[in-house]
């Protein structure tokens, strides 16, 4: 039977790489698949993974209909046996509902991929409406890691180099620690209830390293 199935984790535990896989698998047994994106970091209409692998994929615009997208396009003559959704948690409840009924009326399988919460640590509208109905939800296997070596469960966002816990709950922005103004990274719970950023620590541990030792 066709499923909806929600692979879900933090930044940086492989959702696209996973998502890119099931892709080529199932291209080289000669199936043909829709992907959808949201907001890549290669920009629009792409599907990409911090592992350089990149391609294309349909972009969801805020107003689309997914579900009326896929009839369409099989209406026409396109062929089409799989869906798979990446950056799912940016997509609205109702585009969820219609991945639902991709699966129970068209009978494919669809496969979202997307993180849970965001920096507040509150669930994105699109994965809270994927927990309500997927058919299985599927918790990546590969575990990110906090800078202190724990396993990471937030996502943390930083301006100017500074954790922030308010604003709007979806900034685009950089993700391998350069010097953008707004920034993302994984933490442990611990860290990111403390608001301690790996650079953060390190700023910490630098000045404790200076500090004038008392004369005797």
């Amino acid at each position: 039977m066709p499923e909806l199935i929600f692979f879900c984790g933090t930044m940086d535990c492989g959702k696209s790489t996973l998502a890119l896989q099931i892709d080529h698998n199932r291209q080289a047994r000669g199936l043909q698949g829709v992907l959808f994106t949201r907001d890549d970091r290669a920009g629009e209409g792409m599907l990409s993974s911090r592992l350089g692998l990149v391609t294309d994929a349909v972009e969801v615009t805020g107003p689309m209909d997914l579900h009326a997208h896929l009839v369409e396009r099989m209406s026409q003559g396109g062929r089409v046996d799989y869906v798979i959704v990446d950056e799912a948690q940016f997509l609205s409840p109702g585009q969820i509902d219609q991945l639902a009924r991709v699966v129970d009326d068209l009978e494919l399988d669809v496969f979202a991929f997307g993180i849970t919460t965001d920096f507040r640590t509150r669930l994105f509208p699109g994965s809270q409406r994927l927990i309500e109905l997927a058919d299985r939800i599927e918790s990546l296997q590969v575990e990110a890691m906090c800078w202190c070596g724990a396993r990471a469960t937030h996502n943390a966002r930083t301006v100017n180099g500074e954790m922030v816990v308010e604003g709007e709950q979806v900034v685009v922005g950089d993700v391998n620690g350069t010097a953008a103004q707004v920034g993302y990274e994984v933490l442990c719970r611990r860290h990111h209830r403390r608001r301690m950023t790996g650079a953060a620590a390190r700023s910490a541990s630098v000045a404790q390293d200076v500090l004038p030792v008392a004369s005797g």
